[in-house]
């Protein structure tokens, strides 16, 4: 059991200008009810001490299965749910990193410039009684107050970068398809030119060919306007292929944070192994069978003592069931919750790992007919 210092992930590099996102501590508790007057029995620790960095221009990816707390983190990044403590700080177009857990509604509303939100169904996510020019003028004139022309020539030139135009301003939501409404989310999430873009599942409610597209989409904005992206996701081939670092979540809390390709090929925590082993690959390229893990994800309302993970781990020793593993530091750039991590020797369901990058699908990243 290694005795590796814990510290912040990414505090060395927090002190740079080119983090955009700094997440420390943060969590999120609901309340459980019940009884005839609706007293507080509980709480359900949806997001717990959750920290976090992101630099300009890059992705990461965050990862876990349904429950564990990422749509929760997400959200509460761009303060669309509130914090039960810790602090978010994103940078501004003054250079400086703002507490938006702190602000007030009129710095809240300045801030708000700098981050925006892609939402996972392009359907529900767009209101169908405004044309695409209303949607995407809406928060050029809310947040920058732009008006008549000057804000017209914005959409425009918004739309122009996901592959859409002019012609599309007079439509309503109904007359695209469902590629298209997440290329007008996406011309929504970029109309005030933001640092941080948090993707919330953005690409699963898609056809695999149009994800293709809006991955590529991504991809080719990141390197035109230097976006950094927080994106959400079930799918570890979209992380594979887009994401630069993964967080691996579970019952709330990241137990892994690793550079993707080092995650790919040596996972540190035992989770992180698990659900490799359960992303698909060629069969005549897998060379390590599906982990199936016993038992059930742990209640977040009652999780268990020690390591959260500890009933449904292979690995698990006695002191995983006692002593709660803290995120640390393992080698450089590479963080887990175990208290095992690098003694264990984890592998993903391809050995050896491809190191090369994913290749960029061969979909044109801009064609309107998706």
């Amino acid at each position: 059991m290694s005795d590796v210092t814990t510290s912040t992930p990414g505090a060395e590099a927090a002190t740079g200008t080119n983090v955009v996102l700094e997440v420390e501590h943060l969590s999120k508790d609901f309340p459980v009810r019940g009884g005839m007057w609706g007293r507080t029995k509980g709480a359900v620790h949806a997001v717990d001490d959750v920290s976090l960095t992101i630099t300009r221009g890059e992705t990461l990816g965050v990862v876990g299965e349904s429950g564990s707390g990422k749509t929760t983190l997400g959200r509460m990044i761009v303060r669309a749910v509130e914090p039960t403590a810790g602090t978010v700080r994103i940078r501004g177009e003054g250079g400086t990193l703002t507490d938006i857990t702190a602000a007030d509604p009129a710095e809240l509303k300045r801030a708000r410039r700098n981050f925006h939100m892609i939402f996972q169904d392009p359907y529900s996510s767009l209101n169908p009684r405004m044309t695409v020019e209303e949607i995407v003028a809406e928060p050029l004139a809310n947040n920058l107050g732009l008006r008549g022309a000057e804000l017209r020539r914005r959409v425009i030139e918004t739309l122009e970068l996901v592959g859409l135009g002019e012609r599309h301003l007079s439509r309503y939501p109904h007359a695209f398809s469902g590629g298209q409404r997440q290329r007008v989310g996406i011309a929504r999430s970029l109309a005030c030119r933001p640092n941080l873009i948090v993707c919330d599942e953005a690409v699963s409610a898609l056809d695999v060919s149009i994800q293709a597209q809006i991955l590529n989409l991504l991809k080719d904005l990141q390197r035109e306007l230097d976006l950094s992206y927080l994106f959400i996701t079930h799918d570890l081939g979209v992380v594979e292929h887009l994401a630069h670092r993964v967080a691996v979540m579970y019952v709330g809390q990241v137990v892994e944070l690793s550079p993707t390709d080092d995650l790919f090929s040596t996972p540190l925590h035992p989770y992180s192994e698990a659900l490799l082993s359960a992303s698909p690959v060629p069969d005549e390229e897998r060379t390590r069978p599906t982990i199936v893990l016993k038992g059930e994800v742990a209640n977040p309302a009652s999780p268990p003592s020690g390591c959260y993970f500890h009933p449904r781990c292979p690995y698990a020793q006695p002191v995983c069931s006692t002593d709660e593993p803290r995120l640390r530091e393992i080698t450089p750039g590479r963080w887990a919750a175990c208290h095992f991590a690098g003694e264990l020797g984890l592998t993903g369901p391809v050995v050896p790992a491809q190191t090369s990058p994913a290749p960029h699908v061969a979909t044109p990243a801009r064609a309107t007919s998706a």
